[in-house]
């Protein structure tokens, strides 16, 4: 049996995280819409609770926006410090039955347990009751996807949200490819999605029906890419020692901001605070981009890599100055941020892919 075709993967996925800590936390928010983030002029949401979804609300919505869609939703700030504690709890759980977990954030991550501690050979068992435990032991509701590979697990995994599951076996996951409305392809968002619609791709039947030669033509690497994971092709492996790629700091602003000058006056706290991140996380880098967000939203980034790596506010201040300067910024901006990639972290992985399909126990 191909190691690739019969692995086992979980991914768990918890629902609406920030705002379910803080109604477990305050009995008096539950049932109610709430949302994590700003809600004044400025504010961003950064996370709501299914009473708010049902208006509407969504992260990285304007808190002025949410407000007109909900008007009795109930912002809180964010408690990042409790919530890397509850993370820590779930992971702690994550680990009496695996050692391979890749956490994607502090509210998801893949688990491989194909060969698992609690010598439970269905994948689909071990999902229900890890989220039984979170539930028992945390407090909190989770979803899980359950396939082959994560590609098709963290597809599954929002099917039945929340508080439930899917499982994806190895030979239904053609089909259920095939079924799959294009947007719901992870990694293909509303333009790529539009450009399909265009190209009469609507499913991934449809998808499938186009050659090799025809995804890279209109998608350029990516069509590749497309290929592939629409016949099941996308085998990589769950890392429990996830490469970081970048370390950034960014900051909005309670008021737009119209001057290069005062631009750069709040380049150099950001530059700071990265320099303190860089060297907390004893890493550097190549490549220096700086992020800039307009009044409409829209963004731009500009980067540059350099010969060596480095992580000194010194030069990463001359780098986005030049970067900022390169250009005329003619509309209003909210927010700044500075990242560092192309780090001396970086380890080679290995990513494989086969057109295998077999049954097994899941």
């Amino acid at each position: 049996m191909d190691s690739h075709a019969s692995r086992k993967i979980l991914h768990i996925d918890m629902d609406a995280f920030y705002a379910s800590v803080e109604q477990m936390d305050h009995p008096d928010l539950r049932g109610k819409p709430v949302a994590v983030g700003g809600g004044g002029e400025r504010g961003v949401v950064a996370a709501a609770s299914y009473e708010a979804r049902k208006f509407g609300v969504r992260s990285a919505m304007s808190g002025v926006q949410a407000r007109k869609n909900c008007r009795e939703l109930i912002f809180v700030k964010p408690r990042f410090a409790r919530y890397k504690e509850i993370s820590k709890k779930i992971r702690s759980i994550f680990y009496e039955y695996t050692d391979l977990v890749e956490p994607l954030s502090l509210d998801e991550a893949y688990l491989d347990v194909t060969e698992n501690k609690k010598q439970n050979p269905s994948a689909t068992l071990i999902a229900k009751e890890i989220r039984a435990r979170i539930f028992h032991e945390v407090g909190l509701r989770a979803s899980a996807g359950i396939s082959n590979s994560k590609f098709i697990a963290k597809i599954a995994s929002d099917m039945n949200k929340p508080n439930g599951q899917k499982t994806i076996p190895p030979e239904e996951v053609l089909e259920f490819l095939e079924t799959l409305p294009i947007e719901k392809f992870f990694g293909i968002g509303k333009v790529t999605a539009s450009k399909m619609y265009e190209l009469g791709i609507f499913t991934g039947s449809d998808m499938k029906s186009k050659s090799l030669e025809f995804l890279k033509e209109h998608f350029k690497n990516s069509g590749e890419h497309y290929y592939k994971i629409v016949r099941g092709l996308h085998f990589s492996e769950v890392r429990p020692d996830r490469i970081q790629k970048s370390v950034a700091a960014e900051h909005t602003f309670s008021k737009n901001l119209t001057s290069e000058i005062y631009m750069m006056d709040r380049l150099e706290v950001i530059a700071e605070e990265l320099e303190n991140r860089l060297k907390n996380s004893k890493i550097a880098g190549k490549t220096i981009t700086l992020k800039i967000k307009f009044s409409d939203f829209s963004v731009q980034t500009r980067s540059k890599t350099l010969g060596e790596f480095v992580k000194d506010k010194k030069t990463l201040l001359e780098t986005v100055s030049e970067l900022l300067y390169q250009e005329k910024v003619k509309e209003s901006v909210r927010l700044l941020g500075i990242s560092v990639s192309n780090l001396d972290n970086k380890a080679s992985t290995h990513e494989q892919v086969m057109d295998v399909q077999l049954k097994f126990e899941f």
